[in-house]
């Protein structure tokens, strides 16, 4: 007998469409949840009942309670699975599930709530042994205290939102110059992301791996972990490339990381899947850093390496299963990895591409697999994350695997907008990646980014406006006997109209400010502005901070100058090309 006979999925996008593969498998009735932005998209196709929660910022539609409560008992759902991402580590929405009668499909708000506080979770592992980077465990209130902190441990700091995740909130300081700024920063998007302006600081350690290990815990007291994943090779702390087993972890460290998870598992009297987070210094020091109380954007690295299916598990856990295996029975076979392919633009800073999207050709063949919650004609929002898909391969090892990531980057076709497919192609034929080194500083590069860009141009077919006003047709035709592929970008008229609008709304402020004016390279909304009217700035000065699809973009002076007709405030939305302010030369 099947362990629920419906499940709802309070989520979007990939990961929901991914969670009810493994329900239909479990011969599961699926529930979706939507926003009414994401009417078309793949998820709600992909249920077999849809239910919309509400507008589409996630404020009033995926992080709505409320609605998805609501929802729940129309449908007749037994159980709820978070999916990763908004509700997924509210130990709040945890609680309302289960009062409500629903099964939650995760661990218990107990567990969430003492790791969801890093704080909290420090103090939890070190009590268990639990060896944490050296740093506070207490909340730091000013950023004198920074200062203070920054003598006795030792520059540079990290600081980190208490309640963050994800890289959010999280501020390298290097000196005490940069001892406020970075504070106030941490503190604004603790409070924006995670509504909690609590920070703590640590050590910041210098170029370490990021290591990780998925663990599985039933509530009948069996702990077991999956083996290890790096997940070094990150852009603003954010993930891109995962990949099982790490290159820097040999049998005998996998071995003591492996009791480290366990122990912090049980330390916690924790159930479900879960991931310990941990960073490995160069001398070969192992840190928790915190735990993730979910299922995890890179699960599918360990799936392709163990067998497994991650969320079948959590689901017979959360249906009172013990777990089926033992440590012994866990294997890891050959190499796998995961390139996270998001719509940005690594040719302008990474800034988010929301649009539509013209065309879609996922890779195939043996050991290549693709999450995805897209197809042609898709729009990706900018309300949400700029993930469009994972591909995950496994090869005999680390170099068949690399070269079969790089034959499947090539095969993925996305077209209509920006996406990291040749950014990720010329990060995996460097020399930096194919060693199993960390990359660091590679990322950033003028040299990669200029190679992602040649090979943006081969991988993906870009639209002629920003607006993805444009659908594709292609057509395959014969010269002298050798075949041709053609392929033709044509306007929709429902959307040209719109795309005019917005050049010329770019182009007005843009002609009317001439060469003085800063203006904001994409949609969003204002997080904070750093200068006043009047005020004297120099250049690569900061002056406001605007939200694109979940990251926190500097908007800078690009001249020394003074700032005038400074016409943007907190919380006001923004579009492509609107003017912030002037930076009029100073004549005096």
């Amino acid at each position: 007998m099947p362990p629920f006979s419906k499940v709802l999925v309070a989520n979007r996008g990939e990961i929901a469409v991914r969670v009810f593969r493994t329900l239909r498998e479990l011969e599961i009735g699926t529930v979706a949840v939507y926003s009414e932005v994401d009417r078309g998209s793949l998820h709600v196709a992909a249920a077999d009942d849809a239910y919309l929660i509400g507008p589409g910022p996630a404020a009033e539609s995926y992080l709505r309670q409320d609605r998805i409560i609501e929802v729940a008992q129309r449908a007749g759902a037994e159980a709820v699975h978070p999916g990763y991402g908004f509700l997924a580590e509210n130990a709040s929405f945890a609680r309302t599930v289960a009062r409500a009668g629903f099964v939650w499909i995760g661990p218990p708000p107990e567990a969430i709530e003492v790791m969801g506080s890093k704080t909290a979770a420090r103090e939890r592992m070190q009590a268990a042994g639990v060896p944490v980077v050296p740093g506070t465990t207490a909340p730091v209130a000013s950023p004198d205290e920074v200062i203070r902190l920054g003598e006795e441990l030792g520059w540079p700091l990290a600081i980190k939102a208490s309640a963050g995740g994800g890289g959010k909130g999280l501020k390298v300081v290097r000196n005490p110059d940069e001892a406020e700024r970075a504070y106030e920063s941490a503190r604004r998007e603790g409070e924006a992301y995670f509504s909690d302006s609590a920070v703590y600081v640590e050590r910041y350690l210098e170029d370490p791996r990021h290591v990780e290990v998925q663990v599985l815990a039933d509530a009948h007291g069996n702990v077991i972990h999956l083996g290890e994943r790096d997940c070094t090779i990150q852009r603003r702390h954010q993930k891109l490339v995962e990949e099982t087993p790490s290159p820097a972890v040999d049998d005998v460290l996998r071995a003591r990381i492996g009791e480290i998870a366990v122990e912090a598992t049980r330390a916690v009297s924790y159930r479900s899947a879960g991931t310990i987070e941990g960073l490995l210094s160069r001398e070969g020091e192992y840190f928790f850093l915190e735990m993730n109380t979910r299922i995890q954007v890179e699960h599918t690295v360990t799936e392709m390496a163990t067998g497994l299916d991650l969320v079948r598990e959590q689901v017979l856990i959360a249906a009172g299963k013990p777990l089926w295996l033992r440590q012994e029975d866990v294997r890891l076979t050959g190499h796998a990895i995961e390139c996270r392919i998001n719509a940005e633009d690594p040719s302008n800073g990474f800034l988010p591409s929301p649009g539509r999207i013209t065309s879609y050709r996922e890779p195939a063949g043996p050991g290549v697999r693709v999450d995805s919650g897209v197809a042609a004609g898709s729009d990706v929002p900018e309300l949400y994350d700029p993930l469009v898909a994972k591909l995950i391969v496994q090869g005999v090892d680390r170099e068949h695997a690399r070269r079969r990531m790089l034959r499947a980057l090539g095969e993925f076709e996305i077209g209509g907008l920006s996406t990291l497919l040749g950014f990720h192609r010329a990060l995996l034929e460097h020399p930096c990646f194919a060693e199993g080194a960390t990359c660091h500083g590679v990322v950033e590069s003028d040299l990669l980014s200029e190679r992602a860009h040649q090979l943006s141009h081969e991988t993906t077919t870009l639209a002629a406006s920003p607006d993805g006003a444009v659908r594709e047709r292609v057509s395959a035709i014969e010269l002298d006997g050798r075949r041709y592929e053609v392929r033709a970008l044509v306007p929709e008229p429902a959307y040209v109209e719109l795309a005019r609008r917005r050049r010329e709304r770019a182009g007005a402020g843009a002609h009317t400010a001439g060469k003085d004016a800063v203006v904001t390279p994409m949609q969003g909304t204002v997080l904070a502005v750093e200068v006043a009217e009047g005020d004297e700035v120099r250049v690569g000065q900061v002056l406001c901070l605007v939200e694109a699809m979940k990251m926190e973009n500097e908007i800078t002076a690009h001249r020394d100058g003074i700032v005038t007709e400074l016409s943007v405030e907190p919380g006001q939305p923004v579009h492509i090309g609107q003017v912030v302010c002037i930076v009029a030369q100073n004549d005096g």
